[in-house]
């Protein structure tokens, strides 16, 4: 059985996900076996983020299934990895967005250390087999995490529609949508939709500072 390590979630989230984890982590640690990614002390990254310190909430799919890759935040690598297509998308949008450019790697720290919430819907995967651990109860959880930030201040970004199902986690939130940015969705919307610059103006409107999405 694999032991995933629960320990930096922060408190902030415990009474909003505790049961959702009881209920789910015991099968999931039993389905998924001792071969899986991100590694065991990275797979709850993006819930060491305070609840009250989340902006901008940004829904991903599942994690990197590349060896190497996966660090715990949707859409992001560790530092060093190159950019995935998918990614590569995001900076080119970024660009035409704000004018600001891309990078080589695909590290998103610099902005999930200033509040956006880069949250898969599920926080594992096995190496090589993307999607491979759906549908096992990571969707529980997650679910009651975002559900834990309907109402507050912040902005959505849901790109795809698995994202764009957690709508009907966040009511009276600002959501923002578009086609995913994976190579075979983007044209169909996703470029062109500036979500980098109208989240920031929903957050200016409800006086939360705007995100500086250099990287």
């Amino acid at each position: 059985m694999s032991h995933i390590d629960t320990s930096h979630i922060h408190y902030s989230w415990m009474p909003h996900i505790r049961q959702a984890l009881e209920d789910n982590l015991p099968r999931i640690e039993r389905e998924i076996g001792a071969e899986f990614l991100p590694p065991a002390e990275d797979v709850f990254a993006a819930l060491s983020m305070p609840l009250e310190d989340v902006r901008v909430l940004i829904v991903g799919q599942d994690p990197y299934p590349t060896p190497g890759h996966a660090m715990g935040l949707s859409f992001s690598t560790r530092s060093g990895v190159p950019a995935p297509r998918s990614l590569k998308n995001i900076y080119a949008e970024l660009g035409d967005d704000l004018g600001i450019p891309g990078r080589a790697d695909g590290d998103l720290r610099a902005w999930f250390e200033q509040g956006v919430l880069l949250l898969n819907r599920v926080l594992t995967v096995a190496p090589g087999q993307a999607g491979s651990h759906r549908r096992l109860g990571w969707e529980a959880i997650t679910e009651a995490a975002i559900r834990a930030l309907a109402g507050r201040d912040i902005v959505a970004i849901l790109w795809g529609r698995d994202a764009q199902a957690c709508q009907a986690f966040l009511p009276g939130t600002e959501c923002i949508t578009s086609p995913h940015p994976s190579p075979l969705s983007a044209r169909r919307g996703f470029f062109g939709s500036h979500p980098f610059s109208r989240a920031n103006a929903a957050l200016e409107a409800r006086g939360v500072p705007a995100v500086d999405w250099r990287l």
